[in-house]
C-alpha cells in the first residue's frame, strides 16, 4: 500500500512555484488550507504530515488537533536553515528545506521505513526512541546472537522478545517464557532443566525443562538478575555449547535454543556487588536493546491511549481527560496504560472517558505509591530522611501536575506567576531547608555507593537524568 503523505505548504511562502511542484508533488498530496486537512484526516489513514515552517495558523492547540485525529500520523517541520527551529519540540523532526529535494526525499523515506518496521514487530508509537527499538530488532532478529533486554517494569520486555522469535529463523517453533524473579532458585532450575526421577522428594517421574520444550526455538528469561551464582553458571553453559544436566542426572542434555533475557536491574551493580556473573552478563549481552519508561517517551502515550481504547471499543476520551492523561507520570508504564484502558472499557463503554474519571484513577494511583518503602540497612536517622525525601518528591510532583493544569486553563497565567497573599501573618515557606535535606542526601547516596551514580539514583527513587540535574543544580559535579 502506497504511504498516505500529506503536504502542508504553500508555494509561494518557501519555493518558488517550479521548485516546490518538483520537489512536493512526488512525495505526497499538497494541502494549502487547514480546513482541508482536517477533512483529510476525517476520512482516511495518514503516515506522515510535512508542514512548511513558514504555513500559517500552525499553533500548539492546532498540533493537538491534528494529533487527536491521526494519533500515529508524523508531523515533521521544513525549515529554510539548521538555524531556523523555533517551537521544534512541537514537532516529530526537522528538515531542512535547503537541502533540496534529495534531503527532503531521504527524511521522508526513513521516517516511513521505521513506521513500516513498528508496525511490523507490533510498536505503538511515534518516539524516535522506539524507532530506534524496531531498527535494533530488525538487524538482530534474523540471526542467533543472545540479546539482552534492558527496561522498567511494564515497558514491554516480552512483547519485544516476541518480534525477535517470531521475526527469526526459528519463527515457526516455540518461544518459552520464565520469570526467574518469580520462582525459588531450587524451583527455578528444575522449570529450566528438568529433573530425574527420585531427583528430589516429589518427583516421582522424570520431567523435561523448558530448556527441552524450547529446542529448536527461543527460550525468554525475564527478571535474569534474580537468578543466583550457582544457577548462573548452568546457564553460562548452556548458552556457550548448549549443554546442561537435567537435576539429579549424569548424563548431558544438548539443545539448540536462542536466549533472550531481560531484566530491570542495573546487572552492572549485581556485578560489582557479587551478585551476578560478569561472563553471564557479557554472554547474554551480544546485543542489549534498551527499553525507555513511558514517562520518556511521552509522545508515545497518545498514541497507545488511542490503540488500546480501538481495541476494547472504547468510545474516545474528551479533551480534558487527554490533557490528564498525557501529564501524568505513568509509573507503570504500557502496562499501567493499558490496565487503565481496559479498566475504562469495563465501566464506562457506552461514553466517552471524562476528566472526572481520569482524576479518579490517578488519585488511587498516587495512593498506593503512597505506601512508604521501609528503608533498611541505613540508620534510623538516614532512614527518616528518605523517607521524608520519597515523599516530598511525591507530593511534589502531585503539586506541580496540578499548578500546570490550572495555569494551562486560565487565560490570565501570569497573575499565578506571584507569590500567594499569607492571610494568617506567616512568612511564605522556603526552599532552602528542603534543598539543604536533599542536597546532604545526594552527597550521602554517593558516598555509599562509592560514586555510582546509576546505584545513588536508584537509592534515591529518581531516575538517572534526574540525579544528573540535581548534581548540576548544587554544584556537585
Amino acid at each position: 500500500m502506497k504511504p498516505n503523505i500529506v503536504v502542508l505548504a504553500r508555494p509561494e511562502t518557501a519555493f518558488d512555484p517550479e521548485t516546490f511542484d518538483r520537489i512536493f508533488t512526488p512525495i505526497g498530496e499538497i494541502v494549502t488550507e487547514l480546513s482541508l486537512l482536517n477533512t483529510i484526516l476525517k476520512e482516511r489513514h495518514v503516515d506522515l504530515i510535512l508542514v512548511d515552517g513558514n504555513f500559517p495558523g500552525i499553533t500548539r492547540a492546532v498540533l493537538r488537533r491534528v494529533r487527536m485525529r491521526s494519533p500515529l500520523a508524523d508531523v515533521w517541520k521544513i525549515v529554510d536553515s539548521s538555524e531556523d527551529r523555533d517551537e521544534e519540540e512541537l514537532f516529530d523532526g526537522i528538515i531542512i528545506a535547503a537541502g533540496g529535494r534529495t534531503e527532503i526525499s531521504q527524511k521522508v523515506t526513513r521516517v516511513l521505513f521505521q513506521k513500516t518496521l513498528l508496525k511490523k514487530y507490533g510498536l505503538v508509537g511515534r518516539s524516535e526512541k522506539m524507532k530506534l527499538v524496531a531498527e535494533t530488532i530488525d538487524r538482530i532478529a534474523p540471526t542467533d546472537i543472545s540479546v539482552l533486554i534492558i527496561g522498567p517494569s511494564g515497558s514491554g520486555k516480552e512483547l519485544v522478545s516476541r518480534a525477535i522469535h517470531h521475526n527469526s529463523r526459528r519463527g515457526d517453533r516455540r518461544i518459552v517464557a520464565v520469570n526467574c524473579g518469580a520462582l525459588a532458585e531450587g524451583v527455578l532450575e528444575s522449570e529450566l532443566f528438568g529433573h530425574e526421577k527420585g531427583a528430589f522428594t516429589g518427583s516421582v517421574g522424570k520431567r523435561d525443562g523448558l530448556f527441552v520444550q524450547a529446542d529448536g526455538g527461543s527460550i525468554f528469561l525475564d527478571e535474569i538478575g534474580e537468578t543466583k551464582p550457582e544457577l548462573q553458571v548452568k546457564l553460562l553453559r548452556v548458552l556457550e555449547d548448549g549443554i546442561f544436566y537435567p537435576v539429579g542426572g549424569d548424563k548431558p542434555t544438548r539443545v539448540d535454543v536462542r536466549v533472550i533475557a531481560a531484566t530491570n536491574r542495573d546487572l552492572n551493580e549485581a556485578i560489582s556487588d557479587g551478585l551476578f556473573r560478569e561472563d553471564l552478563y557479557f554472554r547474554l549481552s551480544v546485543v542489549k536493546i534498551v527499553l525507555p519508561s513511558l514517562y520518556e517517551r511521552r509522545e508515545d502515550i497518545l498514541p497507545l491511549l488511542c490503540h488500546f481504547a480501538e481495541q476494547e471499543k472504547l468510545k474516545g476520551f474528551s479533551d480534558s481527560a487527554i490533557e490528564l492523561l498525557t501529564r501524568y507520570d505513568w509509573p507503570g508504564n504500557v502496562r499501567q496504560l493499558r490496565n487503565f484502558v481496559t479498566r475504562m472499557s469495563a465501566l464506562h463503554r457506552d461514553r466517552e472517558i471524562s476528566a472526572v474519571e481520569v482524576e479518579q484513577f490517578i488519585a488511587e494511583q498516587g495512593m498506593q505509591q503512597k505506601q512508604l518503602p521501609v528503608a533498611t540497612g541505613h540508620t534510623p536517622e538516614q532512614a527518616g530522611h528518605e523517607l521524608i525525601y520519597h515523599a516530598l518528591l511525591s507530593l511534589g510532583s502531585e503539586v506541580k501536575m496540578l499548578r500546570e493544569l490550572i495555569l494551562a486553563n486560565l487565560p490570565a497565567r501570569q497573575e499565578f506567576e506571584a507569590e500567594g497573599d499569607y492571610r494568617d501573618g506567616g512568612k511564605p515557606p522556603t526552599h532552602a531547608s528542603i534543598q539543604g535535606m536533599e542536597r546532604e542526601l545526594i552527597i550521602s547516596m554517593l558516598r555509599e555507593t562509592g560514586g555510582n551514580r546509576k546505584a545513588a539514583a536508584r537509592k534515591l527513587g529518581i531516575g538517572e537524568r534526574t540525579l544528573y540535574r540535581k548534581l548540576k543544580k548544587y554544584n556537585l559535579n
